[in-house]
C-alpha cells in the first residue's frame, strides 16, 4: 500500500509521515501529494490570524472543542490543526509550542493537530503549509484551521488559502492602530476581539467598527487580498446574492466564553460563499496563487541549474562592489552571460 493509499485508508501514522515528507519537500511527498489531489476540495479551511498575544492558539483550542461536537448526519466533524510558529533567523529552529495550549484535544482521534516552522517565508505561513491543507483535506477532515506566525501586517497569504479568515483582536495591545493599516483589516471574514474581559474592550470594538463602516459594502472585495485579476474571465467572478459584512464577535478563548456564537458565524459564512457562488471563486483563486507559486520557484530551480556557481558568486560580487546594479544583473544572468 502506497503512503497515500494508507493516507486515504484513515491512517493516522500515515498522514504523519507524509506531512513530514510535504514539509522537507521530497520526492516521496510530491508524488503522493499528485495521488491525492483528486479527493481533495472538499474541506472548509479556516484561517486564523493577528498580533502576537492575542490569543490565537487558545481560540483554535476552543474552536475545535467546540466543531467536534457539531455532526453532520450523526457523525461528529473531523477537526485538521495546522499551526505555523516562526523560525529563528539566527538557527532556523522553531519551539513548535502550540500543542502546548492545545492540551484538551489531546487523545481524540477526530482531531489532528501539525506544527510547523514557517522556515523564513513572510506573511504568516511556510511554502509547504498549502500541500499539508491538501493532505489533510484527502484525510477526510472536514474542517482545517490554519493558525498563522503572528507577525502582525504581513499576514495576508492566509487569505489567499483560506475559505474563512478570522482575524483576532486583543484590547490593550495597540491593535486599534495596527488593525487600520491596509491589509490585516481587509482581509477579515470576521473579526474577533479576543481577551474581551480586558478592560478597553469597548475602545477596540469601536475601532474597528468605524473603520469597517469607512468602506462601502459594495466596494469589499470579492476575492482576496482586494484586486480583480487579469487571468479570470467574467464569469469566474461573478458573485451573485447579498454582500458579506464582516461581524466583529466578542470572545474570553481561556473560558471558552463567545466560542459558540463564533463557530456559528463561521459556518454562516461557509453557507453564504456556498450560495453565492464564492466558494468556487475562491478555490480557483487558491489554487492559482499556489500555481504561481510553483511556477516560480520550480523556475529558479531550473534556472539555477544552467549557470555555473562561479559565474553567480562573480556577478554577486560585482555587485556588492558597485560595478553593476542588480536590474543589470538579473539582466546578465538572465541572458546567459550577456547584456
Amino acid at each position: 500500500m502506497s503512503l497515500a493509499e494508507a493516507v486515504l485508508a484513515g491512517s493516522r501514522l500515515a498522514l504523519a509521515r507524509l506531512l513530514t515528507h510535504i514539509e522537507s519537500d521530497t520526492t516521496e511527498g510530491r508524488a503522493a501529494l499528485v495521488e491525492l489531489f483528486a479527493h481533495t476540495g472538499r474541506a472548509h479551511l479556516v484561517g486564523v490570524t493577528g498580533a502576537p498575544g492575542t490569543g490565537k492558539s487558545s481560540l483554535v483550542n476552543h474552536l475545535a472543542l467546540h466543531f467536534r461536537t457539531q455532526s453532520t448526519a450523526g457523525v461528529p466533524r473531523r477537526v485538521g490543526i495546522i499551526a505555523v510558529d516562526p523560525s529563528s533567523p539566527f538557527t532556523g529552529g522553531a519551539i513548535l509550542g502550540d500543542r502546548v495550549r492545545m492540551r484538551d484535544l489531546s487523545g481524540d482521534s477526530g482531531v489532528f493537530i501539525r506544527s510547523m516552522a514557517s522556515r523564513g517565508s513572510l506573511g504568516g505561513l511556510a511554502n509547504a503549509t498549502s500541500g499539508m491543507v491538501q493532505a489533510m483535506d484527502a484525510a477526510g477532515f472536514e474542517l482545517i484551521l490554519i493558525e498563522t506566525v503572528g507577525a502582525g501586517q504581513a499576514e495576508v497569504d492566509i487569505a489567499r488559502l483560506a475559505h474563512t479568515t478570522l482575524v483576532v483582536e486583543a484590547p490593550g495591545l495597540g491593535d486599534e492602530i495596527q488593525a487600520i493599516k491596509a491589509g490585516i483589516l481587509e482581509i477579515a471574514d470576521i473579526l474577533v476581539v479576543n481577551k474581551a474581559d480586558r478592560p478597553g474592550v469597548e475602545n477596540t470594538e469601536r475601532a474597528l467598527r468605524s473603520m469597517l463602516q469607512l468602506a462601502h459594502p459594495s466596494q469589499r472585495r470579492v476575492w482576496h487580498p482586494g484586486q480583480a485579476h487579469p487571468l479570470l474571465d467574467e464569469a469566474a467572478v461573478t458573485v451573485e446574492g447579498e454582500i458579506w459584512l464582516t461581524p466583529i464577535l466578542r470572545s474570553v478563548a481561556t473560558e471558552g466564553t463567545g466560542i459558540t456564537e463564533l463557530g456559528m458565524e463561521i459556518d454562516r459564512h461557509r453557507n453564504h460563499l456556498l450560495a453565492s457562488g464564492e466558494w468556487q471563486l475562491r478555490e480557483r483563486l487558491r489554487l492559482e496563487a499556489e500555481l504561481d507559486a510553483l511556477l516560480q520557484t520550480t523556475l529558479v530551480s531550473r534556472w539555477r541549474q544552467t549557470i555555473s556557481p562561479n559565474e553567480y558568486r562573480q556577478v554577486l560580487n560585482n555587485l556588492v562592489e558597485r560595478r553593476i546594479s542588480p536590474w543589470k544583473a538579473v539582466e546578465y544572468l538572465l541572458n546567459g552571460g550577456q547584456t
